[in-house]
């Protein structure tokens, strides 16, 4: 499901590259594609419009998928009347305004899914956002001292065990027991994260 968290903006994208590679069907655009070298080249030829139409349905479904995993609606709304516009434009209007109605929805595609792109990274990380294996990950665990019996506290990394750890009382260097991967496994209160989400010892 990673892919589909950049649904939208890979959807908002593929508008862009249509339009801008398509001078034929959108002549706003063709000064670049002039620039380019490209002149009145066509990138899909005579599926350009239906590749357009995709995208249309790429970004929507990929703002939808947002909406559900981060409940961020005004996008979404905002994306939906774009598409409507487009739509309308292709399918409804027969005089030569219906150009301007394709620009006008392509733009508030764009943004609509920089809107909710920017409203996810102000919002930070969500649990839907992290894999799953990081969510309820316990990274504090109080190690006991087999010998003198001190307790500490110890955050615990989560990409490697701690084979050896010393005692700030007694330093005496301890190891794991028989059979676990790691001290706080063997003397801690948690145990180390590879082992919290089942991936074995590390």
């Amino acid at each position: 499901m990673k892919s589909a968290r950049h649904l939208d903006t890979f959807g908002a994208i593929g508008l862009l590259i249509t339009a801008i590679f398509s001078p034929c069907c959108f002549p706003l655009f063709a000064f670049v594609a002039t620039a380019l070298g490209l002149g009145s080249f066509e990138l899909f030829g005579g599926w350009t419009m239906w590749v357009f139409q995709t995208m249309v349905v790429i970004t929507l479904t990929g703002l939808v998928i947002s909406y559900f995993r981060h409940r961020c609606l005004y996008p979404l709304l905002v994306a939906v009347s774009g598409a409507l516009l487009i739509f309308f434009g292709l399918y409804f209007i027969s005089s030569d305004y219906w150009i301007y109605c394709l620009y006008a929805g392509m733009a508030i595609l764009l943004l609509a899914t920089l809107w909710n792109n920017r409203r996810i990274k102000m919002h930070g990380s969500c649990p839907s956002c992290q894999p799953s294996d990081e969510i309820n990950l316990q990274l504090k665990s109080t190690i006991t001292c087999p010998s003198c019996h001190h307790r500490k506290t110890e955050t615990m990394p989560t990409d490697a065990c701690v084979y050896y750890y010393e005692c700030e009382k007694c330093h005496k260097r301890i190891k794991p027991l028989p059979g676990d991967c790691c001290v706080f496994c063997s003397y801690g209160t948690v145990k180390c994260p590879p082992m919290q989400v089942g991936k074995g010892c590390c």
